[in-house]
């Protein structure tokens, strides 16, 4: 795969779709994706489709335009899925996936395993939007399409942050900047800007925390009492686990919190000696070296444990 343009040929209906409970990176790769196809591609049919989104990412070009997963039964020419490492990940949007005469998947989970019809999968790169502006012209990302890359790019390195920013992401942000994009407003507003209470249940989480495996993990868990107790939606629980990862000392971070059925959605952060993409995969789940996340059935006692135990395996070998 060279470039998104040579995929378009021929084709006369594109379905876009990213993983369930979409993040910074997933929504911004796919709109940014969909808002190229529209633009020069004037007489392609495209839809999107995502879960709900955040409403911090609602201003982004065409957000709106965004359709439910179930909303439609219709097969595709095309289906660009990005952001996901495999088709469980797609939720109700695998049927668009299943039923495409062609597939395409953009991603940079390690954990991908080349599902589609053609693959561009970069482990190394610093977010899926990063690869979306490498196969675009640069002279037809227009301002609308550099705010969604630049969006998923800032969520997914931290605000140019984490281990996986290179020189080559830091030249692209330079690139997306020049469109003309507010990006001070962009990270600010997408990223440190939280609601009361957003502030609350971190604290809360930040409360029920404790050390493990002799302080070398910090761990936490919000239970559905509590989330209902603060007025929060899993959404709204982003960021947390990235707040556990910066305590001193830790070589890595466990969060989790309780889906409706009653299992357990885990996240795990690295600061750099554990792999848990390699953990999450075990546990069904995948990710990155650095960030990842599984679901798991038992009480958080049980899961930090097993969860311990492997990372455990890892820093002492």
């Amino acid at each position: 795969m060279r470039d998104l343009a040579s995929c378009l040929a021929q084709v006369k209906t594109v379905a876009i779709a990213g993983h369930v409970r979409p993040d910074g990176d997933c929504v911004g790769s796919c709109l940014a994706t969909y808002n190229y196809i529209t633009t020069w591609f004037p007489k392609i049919q495209a839809d999107v489709y995502l879960e709900p989104i955040p409403n911090i990412f609602k201003f982004l070009h065409n957000a709106g335009r965004i359709q439910n997963p179930g909303s439609s039964g219709k097969a595709y020419d095309l289906c660009i899925v990005q952001d996901c490492g495999d088709t469980g990940r797609l939720g109700d949007a695998v049927k668009y996936f299943d039923t495409a005469a062609k597939t395409i998947c953009i991603d940079h989970h390690v954990s991908n395993d080349n599902f589609a019809d053609e693959n561009y999968i970069f482990p190394g790169a610093s977010s899926t939007s990063e690869l979306v502006f490498e196969l675009m012209e640069e002279e037809k990302i227009t301002k609308e399409i550099a705010e969604c890359i630049y969006v998923g790019m800032v969520h997914d390195t931290g605000v140019f942050q984490y281990s996986c920013t290179s020189a080559k992401t830091m030249n692209v942000a330079g690139i997306l900047m020049e469109k003309g994009i507010d990006f001070p407003k962009i990270v600010d507003e997408t990223f440190y800007t939280k609601t009361y209470a957003q502030n609350r249940i971190l604290g809360q989480a930040l409360l029920n925390s404790r050390l493990l495996s002799d302080g070398a993990v910090i761990a936490a868990a919000v239970s559905q009492e509590e989330m209902a107790r603060f007025a929060v939606q899993p959404k709204h629980l982003d960021g947390i686990v990235n707040q556990l990862r910066v305590t001193k000392g830790v070589e890595a971070a466990i969060f989790l919190y309780e889906n409706d059925d009653g299992s357990w959605k885990v996240s795990m952060r690295s600061n750099g000696k554990v792999n848990v993409a390699e953990i999450a995969v075990k546990y069904q789940g995948g990710g990155h070296v650095m960030a990842a996340g599984a679901a798991m059935e038992g009480t958080p006692e049980c899961i930090f444990e097993k969860l311990c135990k492997e990372i455990e395996r890892q820093v002492h070998g």
